[in-house]
């Protein structure tokens, strides 16, 4: 039997490896539309609405996005944030169409669900859009209710990523009686009195105390928050230190455990990296390093890396999870300076020189003697180890696995 040469095996192994990093290539529409100003507003509405991160999250996709002058039309109706989400979840097809499938629909017409049908919002049928191939090349949209009307006409492709996303322009906003229809504000959540009852009393009192803080993270719960709440003990342990703080640091070391869009504990173990906190104001970035191995998420700072050990609530807009310490911002806490070296002494003489061993036992004692981490509140890494574990944890177990793989197949071929 003829076997391939390891230069062959080799060459099919990295044509393989790089078909999997291609087609495992994320996507990102607020950068995809962020290329394009003409869609500005529509790229900033997508992020308020908190519709661009479920986009991120889905792999087969369509955006019909509108240019900014369709966008005036609607904001001039001055409608509530919920109910231009419901307008412009219509606006995202849980399907992939891409300019030449548009053209090539079986029988002309299709109906398509959407991100506001999947919702659960959209009455009946709603949230169908209906696409139509009409003719002299034009295609039509229009909404599932409006009994076949299309007042919508394709305009051109903006981005295309076959077959993970399509985003494609469309010459105005699908309207929709359903999806225009007022819907009712969130039900407001007290959310000390949620933290209280499972863990977290120490660290909601202090907040409560704290009407600054708390009218911040009160003002952000409609649109999306997350709170990382410290358990009792660890928060115990913590408040002689914050009783020290000033009464700017104490509302900043609050607000920093507070994040100011809806983050599940899917998306925190999908979307390792930095992430701004309720605290972060320009060149104070009061930011912490979200990070997972398995089904272990840590918040890591400079300074201490906590777990989250439970979930309390995972419903949006409003998350809230225990964590097992307190996240402590460089901004506010700063690690321990070594202490200053003494005078040197005058040097032995040779005869009375120490002896190599006794050196070596002299050092270990001042290992020994140096504050652990729980003491001193240092870091058990430097910043630049954090910064190196930031960038390479998550990504490097996952591409040594696509390698692994690659290497599988390779060596499999070369055992034919």
């Amino acid at each position: 039997m003829h076997r391939p040469s390891t230069m062959a095996a080799f060459t099919v192994a990295i044509i393989i490896l790089s078909a999997v990093i291609t087609t495992s290539t994320a996507h990102n529409i607020s950068h995809i539309l962020s290329q394009t100003p003409e869609f500005s507003t529509f790229n900033h509405y997508l992020t308020l609405t908190h519709l661009a991160s479920e986009i991120d999250r889905h792999t087969t996709i369509t955006v019909l996005a509108v240019d900014n002058a369709a966008m005036d039309d609607l904001i001039a109706k001055d409608l509530s944030i919920s109910t231009v989400k419901n307008i412009l979840s219509l606006h995202v097809l849980v399907d992939y169409f891409g300019p030449k499938k548009l053209h090539q629909i079986t029988n002309g017409t299709a109906l398509v669900s959407t991100l506001y049908q999947a919702s659960g919002s959209a009455p009946g049928a709603s949230g169908l859009v209906n696409i139509t191939d009409l003719r002299g090349g034009k295609v039509g949209f229009g909404a599932h209710e409006n009994d076949g009307t299309l007042p919508a006409i394709y305009v051109k492709s903006v981005k295309e990523i076959p077959y993970n996303i399509s985003v494609i322009q469309i010459s105005q906003i699908i309207p929709s009686a359903a999806a225009e229809a007022p819907t009712p504000a969130p039900k407001k959540q007290n959310l000390t009195e949620i933290m209280s009852k499972h863990g977290c009393k120490i660290f909601a009192d202090t907040l409560s105390a704290s009407p600054e803080a708390y009218g911040i993270f009160t003002d952000n719960l409609d649109g999306g928050l997350t709170i990382f709440c410290p358990a009792d003990d660890a928060f115990k342990g913590f408040l002689p230190k914050f009783k020290n703080l000033t009464a700017a640091g104490k509302i900043a070391l609050l607000e920093f455990h507070g994040v100011p869009i809806y983050q599940s504990i899917a998306s925190l173990k999908s979307n390792n990296g930095v992430m701004n906190t309720l605290a972060t104001d320009g060149a104070e970035k009061y930011d912490f390093t979200v990070q997972n191995d398995g089904d272990e998420i840590t918040l890591k700072t400079k300074l201490v890396t906590a777990r989250i050990t439970n979930t309390i609530i995972d419903e949006q807009p409003l998350a809230i999870f225990t964590i097992s310490k307190v996240l402590l911002p460089e901004e506010l806490f700063k690690a321990d300076a070594p202490s200053p070296s003494p005078a040197p002494a005058p040097e032995p003489a040779a005869a009375d020189a120490p002896a190599p061993a006794a050196e070596h036992k002299k050092k270990k004692k001042k290992a020994a003697d140096a504050p652990s981490e729980d003491e001193s509140d240092a870091p058990a890494d430097s910043p630049e180890d954090a910064a190196d574990d930031t960038a390479d944890d998550s990504g490097a177990v996952r591409f040594g696995g696509i390698v692994a793989l690659v290497l599988a197949l390779a060596f499999g071929i070369l055992a034919l």
